[in-house]
């Protein structure tokens, strides 16, 4: 049995068969904004580095979410919020690359999040809310293949 367990590693040993995934050199390449040897593996390695969970703030024409909102609304009246991933191009919407979910924040706190499927979703949503009090209305999208992507406009609420 010996022999045999002996005979195994060897073999492995010699066609350069690895039992564990090569560790990634860098990790936080995240400045470069290319993926990692891990995420270019396809895995769900990808979502634990920190490149892919830092949120992107700077401008892409392609990723950037837009916020259409009034500047100042009274409290507690509804008005629309419409978000559209990409300020100066479209976003696709491919089976390879999507758009997974745009979410709307008033400051920290999430307001509403819709999840869009590939091919049958365009990346625009209206939500329609009310506030008592003004802030940051933040917009956050997150593709398939990258870390998510922020804006954000302050807004200011009077009263009734």
């Amino acid at each position: 049995m010996e022999a045999k367990v002996c005979l195994l590693v060897i073999m492995l040993a010699f066609i350069g068969c690895e039992t564990v995934p090569p560790k990634v050199s860098d990790p936080l390449a995240a400045s470069s904004g290319t993926p990692t040897a891990v995420a270019a593996a396809g895995g769900q390695e990808e979502q634990f580095t920190p490149e892919f969970n830092a949120v992107r703030t700077t401008i892409d024409p392609k990723h950037t979410p837009k916020i259409t909102a009034p500047e100042t609304v009274k409290r507690g009246e509804w008005f629309d919020v419409t978000i559209h991933v990409g300020v100066a191009a479209k976003h696709p919407s491919l089976s390879e690359h999507f758009v997974r979910y745009i979410a709307l924040y008033k400051d920290s706190i999430e307001i509403a999040r819709v999840y869009l499927h590939p091919v049958y979703s365009y990346p625009k949503v209206i939500f329609t809310i009310a506030l008592d009090e003004g802030g940051m209305l933040r917009a956050i999208e997150e593709p398939n293949h990258s870390a998510a992507w922020e804006a954000s406009q302050k807004i200011n609420v009077t009263p009734k």
